[in-house]
């Protein structure tokens, strides 16, 4: 039985060998010069404007959380959509009641202003 998992094991063990053996020879063979202009932050090929301490807005964060929660309850469609034929009328009337659901959310959000950049 342990016979089938031996492809398994060579692959994870080149893969092993080849990021260690990447991490070595960055290690032994890059440069290790430091200067001032080299260990100042950078980003997209341009200077620092502002602090990377500043505080975000909680709007930021709302956004982003709203963002991340609608995006993946629209992953749910995607099973529905595949066994759609199926499912029948009762899986239509079931997504329907979850997107009415998940319309109500939205609207609620909305018309609070949890998406305005104010």
């Amino acid at each position: 039985m342990l016979e089938s998992y031996t492809g398994a094991a060579i692959l994870f063990l080149i893969a092993t060998g080849i990021a260690v053996g990447m991490v070595v020879a960055t290690s032994l063979l890059g440069p290790k010069r430091e200067f001032a202009d080299k260990m100042e932050p950078f980003e997209c090929g341009e200077s620092q404007l502002v602090s990377p301490y500043q505080r975000f807005s909680v709007k930021f964060y709302l956004v982003a959380v709203l963002f991340i929660l609608f995006d993946i309850e629209v992953v749910f469609l995607f099973p529905w959509a595949i066994l759609y034929k199926k499912l029948g009328l009762f899986g239509f009337i079931e997504m329907m009641v979850f997107l009415i659901i998940l319309g109500v959310g939205l609207m609620y959000v909305w018309i609070r202003g949890g998406l305005d950049w104010e």
